[in-house]
């Protein structure tokens, strides 16, 4: 598990998760409480930040477990 955390805090993993954040918090964001935003009524700030943590979280978990199982892969490979 640490080294999946590690992992998921390299630098090009966090750039990524940020970006994908970004775009499917905003359409998320757009969706949920797009009216209130139009309209100027109170916006949701919990539910505004969960629609960017969220999307972040499986961005970076999922990149970090893809580069994890190629580097124990890659880890098993004998040479000749």
């Amino acid at each position: 598990m640490r080294r999946l955390l590690e992992i998921s805090l390299l630098r090009h993993i966090v750039i990524n998760a940020l970006k994908i954040a970004l775009v499917v918090g905003t359409l998320l964001n757009l969706v949920n409480q797009g009216e209130n935003m139009l309209h100027g009524a109170t916006i949701e700030w919990g539910h505004l930040l969960l629609n960017y943590l969220v999307p972040y979280c499986v961005a970076s978990y999922s990149a970090a477990k893809n580069e994890l199982e190629l580097r124990e892969s890659d880890e098993c490979k004998i040479e000749d």
